[in-house]
């Protein structure tokens, strides 16, 4: 089923949103220009309130219906990357190291079609939150604006996410109950022995052998404690220590990332891995710390209301099941902490070998611009349906 022909008729419009959001990216916490954007955007469209400074540069709009009903949240995250980009586009970003490399412009431009197209024509009855979240790629700002008291303020009964997905056909929508995105932790261990002549290693404890070994033992984590049932990843991915060829330092720093989905896995895997942290430095003489940083916990939709989402998707365009949770961690999890909802992902029909999220050379497909827009003005019309009416025209 085609896109909403009213939402098509202002694609362009949105593109030059996206472009604009894409040209001027900001860091997590630092989105004051884009969420100024935001705000002269919906002040432009008449929506009834606009509330800002939540999680500092966090917007919401508030969008009354033609009658009394029930209430709907949707969210569109706001921050890029600290990535240098290389995609060459004409729109590319101004701000050096800074990239929308996620494709939250889009996200943001989507959000921002559905607020004109809801505050023009209202064929819902209740209200609707849209939600314009900063700091979901380094900070949690979805952790941050529900303790905030998002949900006090606005009191929603269901709220939904959404993300491209460069993986997925152009188009076509993607989700499923239960875990879609993975719990998140940072492990920091730092590794302290003795420092010595590299010629000399009787004299010293070298960290550097430990955290080898460490390395090596943290990988028995998910092969051996976790159950082979269930999905979960521990990766050291950095190791610095030394300046010299000569030298045994004093101390070696390791860092990585677990990730999982199933509840109390986590805190199993952080038992697991600081034992053998433990017992390795232990065994070698040498002193060590651990420490397993919980940043978000797993993204698990709400059956009903991805039941929901998937009508929505459905009168839109084509629908598939969720072929399989992402391990990548997404801070909309907080929301579905508090709140029943659903996260589901919109294909933007990128090839294999084409550049991915979080890549230099990424870039949001525009084309699906309308697509989104279209799925959110879409749910809200079918959760807050006006009675005694005739359905809105496409």
């Amino acid at each position: 089923m085609p896109i909403k022909d009213r939402i098509a008729a202002f694609q362009d419009e949105m593109t030059q949103w996206r472009h604009h959001l894409h040209r001027h990216p900001e860091l997590s916490l630092e989105e004051t220009a884009t969420s100024a954007f935001v705000q002269q955007k919906l002040r432009e469209f008449g929506v009834d309130e606009i509330i800002t400074g939540i999680a500092e540069t966090g917007v919401v709009a508030v969008i009354h219906g033609r009658a009394a009903g029930g209430t709907i949240g949707l969210r569109a995250d706001m921050d890029a990357l600290p990535i240098k980009e290389e995609s060459g586009k004409p729109y590319a970003s101004a701000n050096p190291g800074v990239m929308h490399a996620c494709g939250h412009d889009g996200h943001t431009a989507m959000l921002l079609g559905a607020a004109r197209d809801l505050a023009a024509t209202r064929n819902f009855a209740g209200t609707a939150y849209l939600i314009f979240q900063p700091a979901e790629e380094q900070i949690g700002g979805g952790r941050m604006m529900v303790e905030e008291g998002l949900f006090d303020r606005f009191p929603m009964e269901r709220i939904y996410g959404l993300h491209n997905w460069p993986s997925s056909p152009e188009g076509v929508f993607q989700m499923a109950p239960g875990p879609v995105m993975a719990a998140v932790a940072n492990i920091d261990i730092i590794v302290t022995g003795k420092g010595a002549h590299g010629a000399q290693p009787q004299r010293g404890i070298d960290p550097v052998v430990v955290a080898a070994h460490i390395v090596t033992g943290l990988q028995s984590v998910v092969s051996r404690i976790v159950d082979p049932t269930d999905k979960a990843v521990l990766s050291i991915t950095q190791i610095a220590g030394g300046n010299a060829y000569n030298v045994i330092p004093e101390r070696v720093e390791l860092k990585g990332t677990a990730r999982w989905f199933t509840p109390g896995l986590g805190e199993a895997m952080e038992a697991a891995a600081r034992g053998i942290v433990n017992g390795i430095a232990s065994a070698f003489g040498a002193q060590v710390s651990f420490t397993f940083d919980v940043l978000y916990p797993a993204t698990i939709n709400d059956a009903d209301a991805t039941e929901r989402a998937w009508k929505a998707a459905s009168a839109v365009a084509t629908t598939e099941k969720l072929p399989a949770p992402s391990m990548g961690g997404e801070d909309f999890s907080f929301m579905l902490n508090v709140k029943p909802g659903s996260y589901i992902m919109l294909g933007s029909g990128k090839t294999t070998t084409d550049p991915g999220l979080h890549h230099p050379a990424y870039d949001f497909n525009d084309a699906i611009l309308p697509l989104g827009a279209s799925y959110w003005v879409t749910l809200v019309e079918q959760e807050l349906p006006l009675s005694n009416q005739p359905p809105p025209s496409s």
